[in-house]
């Protein structure tokens, strides 16, 4: 007997058999593959079949699942009575590189050409509609069968009870697929500011992005901390301009606020054909066309792309020709190779140069990351999608377009970086890693760097959001999951970032557990210039260990997180040579716990007058009596406790401003300045991490759920000596 399985889907008895079990296991499987599988296909060769446990890996034709003689009509029927009886769920289509009968082998699926490898990530402001345009994506690569929707809770990338529950991202997620030849990893990444950091850890594994915008607010605030942390890791990237069927949705004004708030070049590649309620398509710059989808669509695959033409659009023939002149003479700007290629062969006449070479001029622009291509759509409407993915395999690099120069020292072995963990109950830690050189295979033994030891890989899986494929092996250029290496220390960003972790433990693992009050991660320094000596004299065995250090601790005129070691001239340099290290470990050390609170000590230089050490004495001892000695002068001079002072951007309407100013007032904020955002204020400022616990259900309050707001760490400063004080005896439990 040969039993089908595939990727999301139970597998179907064999036919013949009209049990009510085969009946339900059609229904999940009929309805998605009915239309590969009408055809009656006898099995060939079941013998080399019947030890597959996914697909043929012999090169050979795959047989389809018999459906007998059962027409399509009625197979839906007697589907259609079953369905109350079934959990809901995705349709997944099969393993990536499957497109209709094209049968690939097993090889060609998992490693295709680096060339043709696409790693990219999506990323916005919270609600720019990220997980909508990654459903549309996976729905018109063919890797879903169904269109997704966050409102209705079963899109793929969210996938989490919680992210279902509230409607945003949480964790990034990653899918492979296939569009048009290429290879496309995926990651979906979160939007809400107290995701930063999987935004942070997810990027620098990317070749490329994509930068969705709500069409109606342009650059937002959390927009601007993702293009800020995409500039520190050097990716190329596009902008898609989204919803552009909302109401107040302006084209020109997204496109502008790209200019001016994140001071990038916008190319325009596509001009939208109307806005808002009269958004009907877009018009290739590039190729002087216009894409209109069917209205009488529901999935927004039916559309037409027409050649413009000044019989039928003139007004649009000379709009999108003026875009695409003033789009050449952008691009020759930029491009020298480009720039001698129009000035020689084309200078009279722009008409005449061919799309092929204005693309690929973008494509090196874009990797030069001197401009940004720009292309708009309404995700949730499906119009506009289909030409992002062209973008996407088009403009954005591969791999081996990517300079890394950490690669120079592996010389083609094995090479990657694991960049996430999570973990699921039936295979325990799954190991995001991106390969940038060599070859991984199951049961492969990695060194870790980071914890300096030898661990053994046991399986590897193809990453589908919540479902994964285990494959032989993997090649550079791919992002994979790996089963069997050791793992993180849980730690989260914000207060919605803490409880959702709260809330996993407890729906997943079932175990009830406190949260207790968030933690302000204080610092501490002093003020002052103050000396100590500390002698250890210890004899371990018949050895014994003596050392003497004198010491001055003292304010460092410039900020700086770790103590600076300075050594007076009175000390030995064959004493130094042989005890550095341990001395500026002793130093350290010391400085991770303040004689305050406890918190890391930072600003602070250590200077080292005197040093006698007994022959024969350990390293260790010498370590251990410097970090005494600091610890003595820390707690002898005038302290002072440093608390994190955080940027904040807060996008209210006119008609809350005051009280969320009168708000702010109270929490010690420190307003900068206040700007106009169409009919919105934009509050810059200042305000302590202690007084913006709780912000967020404020804020919602004050403004009836209208207003958004966005922190990052500034700097550090000095408490006031009365909070101090307070803060003293709250710790104290005096208060």
């Amino acid at each position: 007997m040969v039993r089908w399985s595939v990727p999301g889907i139970q597998p179907c008895e064999p036919p013949g058999r009209r049990s009510r079990a085969y009946k339900l296991n059609c229904y999940a499987t009929g309805l998605a593959l009915c239309s590969h599988f009408l055809k009656r296909i006898t099995v060939q060769r079941a013998k080399m079949l019947s030890n597959s446990r996914i697909f043929a890996v012999n090169h050979k034709k795959i047989s389809s699942l018999n459906i007998n003689n059962m027409c399509c009509c009625k197979i839906r029927a007697s589907l259609k009575r079953l369905k109350p009886h079934l959990p809901l769920g995705r349709n997944y289509s099969s393993l990536p590189g499957l497109i209709g009968n094209d049968i690939k082998s097993l090889r060609s699926i998992i490693n295709p050409p680096i060339a043709k490898i696409r790693n990219i990530g999506i990323m916005a402001h919270i609600d720019a509609g990220k997980t909508t345009t990654t459903e549309r994506i996976l729905y018109y690569s063919g890797y879903t069968r169904s269109l997704g929707d966050v409102d209705d809770g079963d899109t793929v990338t969210d996938f989490m009870a919680q992210e279902r529950e509230r409607g945003i991202t949480i964790q990034s997620a990653a899918v492979t697929f296939d569009w048009k030849g290429y290879r496309v990893n995926l990651i979906d990444t979160p939007g809400h500011v107290d995701f930063t950091l999987e935004v942070e850890r997810c990027l620098r594994v990317l070749d490329g992005a994509v930068a969705v915008f709500d069409a109606s607010a342009g650059v937002e605030a959390q927009t601007r901390t993702v293009w800020r942390q995409a500039d520190k890791h050097k990716i190329p990237r596009i902008c898609f301009l989204n919803k552009m069927d909302k109401t107040g949705a302006s084209f020109n004004y997204a496109v502008e606020s790209i200019r001016e708030k994140l001071n990038a070049k916008p190319l325009l590649l596509q001009l939208p054909i109307g806005e808002a309620k009269t958004f009907q398509g877009v018009v290739d710059v590039v190729s002087k066309e216009k894409l209109l989808w069917n209205p009488n669509s529901d999935d927004g695959k039916d559309f037409e792309r027409k050649p413009l033409l000044e019989m039928s659009d003139p007004k649009l023939l000379k709009e999108t020709t003026e875009a695409r002149n003033a789009l050449i003479e952008q691009v020759a700007d930029l491009d020298d190779e480009f720039a001698d290629l129009v000035l020689g062969e084309f200078s009279e006449n722009f008409d005449l140069l061919p799309a092929e070479k204005l693309q690929t001029a973008i494509h090196r622009v874009t990797l030069a990351q001197t401009a940004v291509p720009v292309l708009c759509g309404s995700a949730l409407k499906n119009k506009g999608v289909q030409p992002l993915l062209d973008a996407i395999t088009m403009y954005l690099p591969s791999p081996e377009e990517r300079n890394y120069e950490f690669l120079q020292w592996y010389k083609g072995d094995l090479c990657a970086l694991a960049f996430k963990v999570l973990h699921d109950k039936q295979r325990g830690p799954l190991v995001f890693m991106r390969i940038y050189s060599g070859t991984m295979k199951p049961q492969l033994a990695v060194h870790n760097i980071n914890g300096n030891c030898t661990e053994r890989i046991s399986r590897l899986l193809l990453p589908f959001a919540d479902q994964h494929i285990e494959i032989p092996s993997l090649t550079a250029g791919n992002i994979a999951l790996t089963v069997g290496l050791k793992h993180t220390v849980l730690c989260g960003m914000g207060e919605l970032h803490i409880e959702i972790i709260h809330d996993r433990i407890k729906r997943e693992y079932g175990l009830e557990t406190y949260l207790g009050p968030l933690q302000v991660a204080y610092r501490e320094t002093i003020l002052n210039s103050v000396c100590a000596t500390d002698t250890l004299d210890r004899t371990l065995g018949d050895k014994r260990h003596l050392v003497t250090v004198e010491l001055e601790a003292k304010p460092t005129e410039t900020p700086s997180v770790r103590p600076v070691v300075e050594y007076a001239g009175s000390v030995s340099a064959d004493l130094l040579k042989a005890s550095q290290e341990a001395i500026e470990s002793g130093a350290h050390s010391a400085c991770l716990q303040g004689p305050l609170l406890g918190s890391p000590v930072q600003d602070v230089a250590i200077t080292l007058r005197s040093l006698i050490i007994h022959p024969g004495t350990s390293t260790t001892m010498i370590s251990a009596c410097v970090s005494r000695c600091v610890q003595k002068a820390l707690k002898k001079a005038d302290k002072q406790v440093l608390e994190p002072l955080m940027s904040l951007e807060v996008t209210v309407a006119k008609e809350y401003l005051s009280p969320v100013l009168a708000d702010l007032a109270q929490r010690r904020g420190d307003i900068q300045e206040i700007q106009t955002h169409q009919d919105n204020k934009v509050v810059i400022g200042f305000v302590p991490l202690a007084e913006i616990m709780g912000y967020s259900t404020v804020l919602r309050t004050l403004t009836s759920g209208s207003a958004t707001f966005a922190l990052e760490l500034s700097n550090y400063q000095a408490m006031n000596p009365q909070d101090q004080s307070t803060l003293l005896n709250r710790r104290s439990g005096f208060i």
